[in-house]
């Protein structure tokens, strides 16, 4: 999404490296993603919206991840939309496989097996890691599937998703927001930690928040979890993480710069549990 490609600049504006940094945290730089073309008009219907730039970045990506990995440090990336989570599969693919962990308002599960509108990977992330989508988008370099469906777990949908009941199916574990918002942060992140296994992806689309929390998405369903919970989510999940991606967030929605500030206080607490 256009507005999402911001978001680096705009949390670093904020505050967010700085406050990594100061964790011991080191600057990996930027990966460029192509540039955003609306192509709906002239795309070949197989094909997702951005396709060859979409797969250009997830491998230059993939190869950035790796090369953290390489220098023993673990990767926090920060988008973006959803689809980067693409990169965050293939890479670990690459390096042998890890468990997922899904942190998402919707469960990004549509994919051609049940929707004749796939085109938006950010909506259709977690089919693809789990090798539902096209070979094009699901299988790049022959590494399907990115993650193995029974180690994904996914938190956080709305209790009327329409894709729940097959995610639930297919994956180790699905729970939703109101489950986590009744049940407590700690007991959704033991029943992620069961099923993503000794080492996990985290990725975090913000639309987990709920819009009064976080309105700067751009599909702000009610229902979502607070901050609180989310940097409670973050923080047990982060000591045993791989990896780490958060995604979604769009400055154009934050006139002000408030959102911003607060999901840099999501993300710098959360992640201060694994460096503490």
């Amino acid at each position: 999404m256009p507005g999402t490609a911001k978001a680096p600049e705009a949390l670093r504006e904020a505050g967010l490296f700085d406050r990594l940094a100061s964790m011991g945290a080191r600057d990996g730089g930027v990966v460029l993603p192509g540039r955003y073309i609306d192509d709906d008009e002239t795309r070949d219907p197989a094909h997702v919206r951005n396709q060859e730039q979409l797969v250009d970045h997830t491998r230059r990506l993939a190869q950035r991840i790796g090369d953290v990995w390489s220098t023993g440090d673990t990767p926090v990336v920060i988008g973006g939309d959803c689809s980067v989570l693409l990169a965050a599969g293939l890479a670990s693919a690459r390096r042998g496989g890890t468990g997922l962990v899904h942190i998402d308002g919707h469960t990004d599960f549509r994919h051609p097996g049940n929707s004749d509108e796939c085109a938006s990977v950010a909506g259709e992330d977690l089919a693809a890691v789990v090798g539902l989508h096209r070979p094009a988008i699901a299988d790049i370099d022959g590494r399907a599937p990115y993650f193995e469906p029974t180690r994904a777990a996914h938190l956080g949908h709305r209790d009327d998703d329409e894709h729940v009941d097959e995610a639930r199916t297919v994956l180790g574990c699905a729970v939703s927001a109101s489950r986590l918002a009744s049940g407590g942060a700690a007991a959704a992140a033991a029943a992620a930690l069961e099923t993503a296994g000794e080492s996990y992806w985290v990725q975090v689309d913000v639309d987990v928040l709920d819009p009064s929390v976080m309105p700067a998405v751009d599909s702000p369903d009610p229902g979502g979890i607070g901050a609180d919970q989310l940097t409670e989510l973050i923080g047990v999940l982060a000591p045993r993480a791989a990896g780490i991606s958060v995604t979604v967030f769009d400055p154009d929605l934050d006139p002000d710069g408030a959102c911003a500030r607060i999901l840099v206080d999501i993300i710098a607490n959360g992640l201060a549990a694994a460096v503490s």
